[in-house]
């Protein structure tokens, strides 16, 4: 059977200040903008696409019922480089099961961001 899906491509986090958070953001990933505009600044980590917009709803509060989380090597480690460069807390590393470690902090705009560190789960080929 063919799948629908492909797989996950685009996260995207809603920022009030696009200069500061591409500089946060090339900062924390080590990564570059691969496509840099006023209006959408979009990284390729690993594959796959980390975007910032404009945020110019502010009166609407963020919540984490959704949480992208980005493969490390490292979940401790990650989690707190992203504090130290002024993300807070949000879920603090924990082993979840098989050797898998989650964590998650928010950045400085309020959006929740995940990282993973899981020895199972291996990429499948595109489809």
């Amino acid at each position: 059977m063919k799948p629908h899906f492909h797989g996950l491509r685009t996260t995207i986090y809603k920022v009030t200040d696009i200069a500061k958070a591409k500089a946060w953001y090339t900062n924390a990933f080590g990564v570059v903008p691969y496509f840099d505009e006023p209006f959408y600044v979009g990284f390729n980590i690993g594959g796959y696409e980390l975007g910032l917009q404009p945020d110019f709803n502010t009166a609407i509060s963020k919540i984490g019922n959704v949480v992208t989380y980005w493969g490390v090597d490292d979940a401790p480690k990650s989690y707190q480089r992203l504090l130290d460069l002024g993300a807070s807390e949000f879920e603090k590393p924990t082993e979840v099961g098989g050797d898998i470690v989650v964590a998650a902090v928010k950045d400085p705009w309020g959006n929740v961001v995940g990282v993973i560190y899981n020895p199972i789960f291996k990429l499948s080929p595109a489809t």
